[in-house]
């Protein structure tokens, strides 16, 4: 399970973690192997913006449960403080805690929304350099040609939907986290290998011997790599031998050729011998698939705010869903997500999420779930897990 704290219309942060730490006993009780929270900045709408600490607080608060990060944003956080911060979590909950890394680009995200103008500039003055793939506006991955819809034994694969939005809040988050986004940024593989010496013990200090980093070294956690493309991260999972995340939720398009190029890429290693796939799912149970749609309805306003670059809003209610006003251009920006999110009855979304693992090979998945109110998320969790296991008995 994957949760973002959402605000509750009218709450604050502070409900929005409660029902996080709520909703992580639940699925404690319910069964499921791993509970993973999110990091999102500068959104008024998700309170998980702090994955070390809010990791730490579910922790304590289960017993059993592995509790992990989907995903640390790289480079928003210094290799050596993640492994530090997790580190010492996994000290206190040894066996029990995933460190999730995922790869944040901002230069590719201020480089698309300039779009054909002059390059993107912080508010400090700093340009955002452009990328060939950019400035070329193309839909695909490098390497990948652009496509249309697809469907593939009954898994949506649609084409990339984009929406213009206003890049400000990421040029302000930017320079809050200190980008120097006129200079090349870090490798992800390198800052990844970083995190695995710190964790194993061998990063060398100045004299040549190994630096002590506790309570990092030696810690008794899972590392983990998401990607949503073909590119560096699932190349990076692949060559460390790590267990790889694909995030069909965010851009569903290239999640076949995402998992390909992990496994084409995948090394043995000290943490795994085979390949491990987890593929991400966006899904909204109820008792019919009626009731479901109606709690789903908010989700395209909540996509386009984050597209919009208005970050993610407070879920609005299914009634205000259902009486906005939508243009050509604003539903074009979120068809991928629409058609790749699992809505409906508990029969009709495991028997979709079945689709999933059969064509991506997946050996588990990861579910997300945002609604309006906490209950029906929390329902929603519970319906899932209850049909998915008596199925697989």
């Amino acid at each position: 399970m994957l949760d973002l704290s959402p605000v509750p219309a009218g709450g604050t942060a502070a409900d929005a973690l409660r029902n996080t730490v709520d909703l992580a006993q639940v699925a404690e009780r319910c069964g499921y192997h791993r509970f993973w929270v999110a990091e999102h900045h500068l959104a008024s709408g998700v309170a998980s913006s702090a994955p070390g600490v809010l990791v730490a607080l579910v922790a304590a608060a289960t017993d059993r449960i592995r509790v992990g990060s989907g995903a640390v944003q790289m480079p928003n956080l210094p290799a050596l403080v993640a492994a530090e911060q997790f580190g010492t979590v996994a000290a206190l909950h040894p066996g029990r805690i995933d460190l999730g890394l995922g790869r944040f680009d901002l230069r590719k995200i201020l480089n698309k929304r300039a779009g054909g103008g002059p390059p993107a500039r912080l508010p400090s003055g700093r340009p955002v350099r452009r990328t060939r793939e950019t400035e070329t506006g193309g839909g695909a991955p490098p390497g990948i040609p652009d496509v249309g819809d697809r469907e593939v034994d009954g898994v949506s694969l649609p084409r990339p939907s984009f929406y213009a939005g206003d890049p400000a809040t990421y040029q302000l988050l930017g320079d809050l986290l200190n980008y120097r986004l006129d200079e090349p940024g870090p490798v992800y593989g390198e800052q990844l290998a970083d995190i695995l010496a710190f964790l194993e013990g061998r990063y060398p200090g100045p004299d040549g011997e190994p630096l002590p980093v506790l309570p990092a070294q030696g810690a008794d956690l899972e590392v983990w790599v998401f990607g949503t493309t073909p590119g560096e991260s699932a190349r990076a999972a692949g060559a460390a031998g790590l267990p790889f995340a694909a995030s069909y939720h965010i851009l569903p398009t290239f999640v076949l050729e995402t998992v390909a190029a992990y496994r084409e890429a995948f090394r043995p290693s000290r943490y795994l011998k085979e390949p491990h796939v987890m593929v991400s799912a966006d899904v909204v149970v109820a008792d019919d698939d009626t009731v479901a749609a109606e709690l789903a309805a908010p989700y395209g306003q909540w996509v386009l705010d984050i597209k919009a670059g208005r970050g993610a809003k407070p879920y609005v209610t299914p009634a205000e869903a259902r009486a906005r006003v939508w243009t050509e251009e604003e539903r074009a920006g979120v068809a991928d997500r629409l058609a790749t999110q699992f809505v409906g009855s508990p029969e009709t979304v495991v028997g979709k999420l079945r689709a999933l693992v059969e064509v991506t090979g997946a050996d588990e998945l990861v579910v997300t779930t945002i609604t309006t109110e906490h209950a029906d998320r929390v329902r929603s969790h519970e319906l899932l897990a209850k049909h998915w296991i008596g199925e697989k008995a």
